[in-house]
């Protein structure tokens, strides 16, 4: 029998990972399918007349086992997979795409949606209601249910070729990610390396029985090396590998696959009838135009350029100093950046990581979650895992009510993409009186233990853990009826709101106090190097602001214009970063053939959102700072207004009935040291 087609009979109704056989996808997914078939063939034939419970709610609560076993599968192609489970994706995804199609293509299913959204003026909905029923006729509307026949043919026909297309690049840019090793054998080529980034290196080479240290483009190799390598030469080597990923023009080259995805998005939004994808995607965003979002991003780019251009110099002028190097490159800027702080604030990482422990960073976060929102966190060994590293805890409220189950999986493998990201693996919502509680993942990348140090975070490793943490806190107290409303399922400029305020926390005395303990002797770590985190804060934020920016830019640049003139992608990314450009260009590497947030995931028109939620994020801190950090009626407020209700009703709505006001950019141009 296949584990995957009944509702699980696990604790807590768990995924029970360890009893799946890859073999059972696919067959599970084509009979979940027909069954999901069945549920909508169950709307479209009832007789009666179309009202919400019947339509709207019948068709959200629709092939929900089918969803379920989609989630695990596709979560375990960015956090476990293999070459078995990439090919299974690739066959299903465009038999995964024909079946969405066949829904918002179904003409007979549509017209009884349209039924519901035409009276709805007449039918006495909650807010939620209503937001889902605008939602399920958008989600036709803007995927062409207005169509005509012919037309309906050409989309599912790019639907198809998209779904293989961003699903093709994900896999050539992991597999160059494992493909790069760099090899060194003599200890002058590891001078400037901290004590266990070298012995991490080490223990990565005899795992696979080689000599010397071994260097690879994961995260935690890689980071360290930019930043603290003396030797040059090596620093360059490695930084034209990770800058060439997918830029190769041989069998994992990405570069046809970038102008196939933005030609084929930009044919559809003008086949949906709209002007560019940017005005497609931004219609369901709180930016609501490409002009808004690129006046946004140009007024930023005004304010942060002198800034960042007085840094590059400072930067600059300081590495001739000391090296006497021509020319800052690209592979200089961790390395001399790392210097100038510790000269300029006597900081720096190693001094920090001591007292960020993995162990005691994660408790220090579930503490923050505890005094905000009464949250309790306990560690459970009695539910299935998909891999030995991986963490499990049940979440409990302050009645020892079950809220949330809790995966945590830290460390980097050969089957993990990179990067870090908050997922779930099971939605939350509310059926039959029972209100169904989620199961959120946090997955990331850090420095395994070595054998004689534990995992010990950079402080922008602790940034990142608290970072994902949000997005975990936003799925873990969801709240909602329905689950596509639910969590995290949000307009995507508000959806890093919860995950960048988060982050504040750890720039606070006050929090920081909880976890931030010397792993050896158990020391709270020492006011002046919290005064000191504090003062280097802003230290280079043009610049990175710049960096931010470049990236929105070019994001824009390839989704918000026709793309179909554009016949070089290097070309086209080099022009488009003439204004936000430091560093000589390097002619073997791109970055749009390793894009991954607008390629493969889902921040195509999106990736502004960052800076967005910034503006959001520094306000909402500011309140938290007037009142108190830990101060119970704000957090209130916060969970109330914000985590608890996903995508319920428009976000800014709910930011104002949290704030009492629209959000003030003054807040976060302050907070980066861009104005007084």
């Amino acid at each position: 029998m296949n584990i995957l087609l009944n509702t699980f009979d696990t604790k807590f109704n768990t995924a029970p990972f360890e009893s799946i056989k890859n073999k059972d996808y696919k067959p599970a997914i084509l009979k979940l399918i027909e069954e999901a078939k069945k549920d909508i063939d169950a709307i479209v034939n009832n007789t009666a007349v179309p009202k919400f419970e019947n339509t709207i709610e019948a068709l959200e609560f629709s092939g929900q086992q089918l969803e379920r076993v989609t989630s695990i599968f596709f979560n375990l192609n960015s956090a476990e997979t293999n070459d078995e489970i990439q090919k299974i994706a690739q066959d299903i995804s465009p038999i995964l795409t024909e079946f969405g199609n066949d829904i918002t293509l179904n003409q007979a299913l549509f017209t009884k949606v349209k039924t519901v959204f035409d009276s709805k003026d007449s039918l006495d909905l909650t807010t939620e209601q209503n937001t889902l029923l605008d939602k399920k006729y958008k989600s036709f509307s803007r995927n062409g249910a207005n169509l005509s026949e012919d037309k309906k043919l050409k989309l599912r026909a790019i639907d198809k070729q998209l779904a293989s297309l961003k699903l093709k690049f994900g896999e050539n840019l992991l597999a160059e990610t494992n493909a790069f090793e760099m090899l060194l054998t003599k200890e002058e080529e590891v001078s400037g390396l901290p004590e266990g980034a070298k012995e991490a290196a080490k223990q990565l080479a005899e795992s696979k029985d080689k000599d010397g240290w071994l260097i690879t483009l994961d995260y935690p190799s890689y980071i360290p090396f930019m930043t603290y390598a003396d030797r040059r030469d090596l620093r360059e080597k490695l930084a034209k590998a990770s800058g060439a990923k997918g830029f190769k023009n041989d069998a994992l080259d990405n570069q046809s696959n970038v102008l196939d995805i933005a030609r084929l998005r930009f044919e559809r939004a003008n086949l949906l009838g709209y002007k560019t994808h940017s005005h497609f995607v931004l219609e369901e965003r709180m930016a609501e135009t490409p002009e808004k979002v690129n006046s946004f991003l140009q007024d930023l780019l005004v304010k942060a350029k002198p800034a960042a251009e007085r840094e590059f110099a400072e930067l600059e002028n300081f590495a001739k100093e000391l090296d006497t190097i021509d020319q800052l490159e690209k592979w200089d800027s961790a390395y001399y950046s790392e210097k100038l702080k510790q000269k300029l604030f006597n900081l720096d990482d190693e001094q920090l990581k001591p007292y960020f422990k993995l162990e005691n960073v994660i408790d220090g976060a579930f503490q923050v979650a505890t005094k905000l929102f009464g949250l309790q966190f306990k560690k459970i060994d009695t539910i299935d895992k998909y891999h030995e590293d991986v963490m499990t805890y049940e979440v409990l409220d302050e009645n020892n009510d079950l809220v949330s189950i809790f995966y945590a999986d830290f460390f980097p493998r050969a089957g993990k993409r990179n990067g870090a990201w908050m997922t779930s693996y099971k939605p939350q919502f509310i059926k039959d009186g029972i209100n169904e509680r989620p199961h959120i993942s946090n997955v990331c990348n850090f420095t395994k233990p070595t054998k004689s140090k534990p995992s010990l975070l950079t402080f922008n490793e602790v940034t990142t853990l608290f970072h994902e943490f949000g997005h975990g806190l936003h799925g873990m107290l969801a709240n909602t009826t329905y689950p596509s409303l639910s969590g995290t399922s949000v307009f995507w400029d508000f959806v890093e709101l919860p995950s960048q305020v988060l982050e504040n926390w750890c720039y606070e005395k006050e929090a920081l106090e909880l976890f931030a303990k010397h792993y050896e002797t158990g020391e709270v770590i020492p006011m002046d190097l919290v005064a000191k985190i504090k003062e280097s804060a802003t230290f280079q934020e043009g610049m990175q602001t710049l960096r931010q920016l470049s990236f929105g830019l070019l994001d824009m640049s390839w989704h918000g214009i026709n793309p179909s003139d554009i016949t070089d992608v290097k070309t086209h990314e080099y022009k488009t970063f003439e204004d936000t450009n430091l560093y000589p260009d390097v002619k073997e590497n791109c970055m749009s053939t390793a894009f991954a947030h607008i390629f493969q995931g889902g921040y195509s028109s999106g990736y502004y959102s960052y800076k967005w939620a910034e503006v959001l994020d520094a306000d909402a801190f500011d309140y938290f700072k007037e009142e108190g950090i830990f101060n119970k009626d704000v957090a209130k407020k916060f969970k109330d207004n914000v985590l608890s209700q996903g995508g319920t009703e428009n976000p800014m709505i709910l930011y104002k009935r949290f704030r009492g006001q629209e959000p003030k950019p003054e807040a976060l141009l302050k907070r980066a040291g861009l104005i007084k």
